[in-house]
């Protein structure tokens, strides 16, 4: 079973990932904000991470940079999926690489479960 963790302080979109995801068959773990992520990515080892941006205590351009630090290169994919355009997204996230960059207005549940499911075939 394939490992994803949902990094999003939002507990609606978060359960509603949640529960999609399981429902596509997947081993879900979640995280309210990036300090909490970091624990849980060394404990889960997830195989990809869908990190939101604006979070309180440590946001996702933060906890990837971090990760980058920790990492050489990362042992997961990375989807950053935010309510942030890519025009206003802060400078610091451009200079960082993740696998795929969303807006969670544009995308359903279901959307966002087939790019997963792209991600292991």
């Amino acid at each position: 079973m394939h490992k994803v963790a949902v990094i999003e302080d939002n507990l609606n979109i978060q359960n509603i990932y949640k529960f999609k995801l399981e429902l596509g068959g997947y081993l879900v773990e979640v995280a309210n904000n990036g300090l909490e992520a970091l624990s849980l990515i060394e404990d889960f080892k997830p195989e990809l991470i869908l990190l939101d941006l604006k979070m309180p205590i440590m946001g996702g351009a933060e906890l990837l940079s971090k990760l980058y630090e920790l990492y050489e290169e990362l042992p997961f994919k990375v989807f950053i999926l935010t309510n942030i355009s890519f025009d206003e997204v802060p400078t610091s996230i451009k200079f960082l690489k993740y696998d795929k960059y969303l807006v969670k207005a544009h995308l359903t549940p279901s959307q966002l479960l087939q790019m997963v499911d792209d991600v292991f075939k």
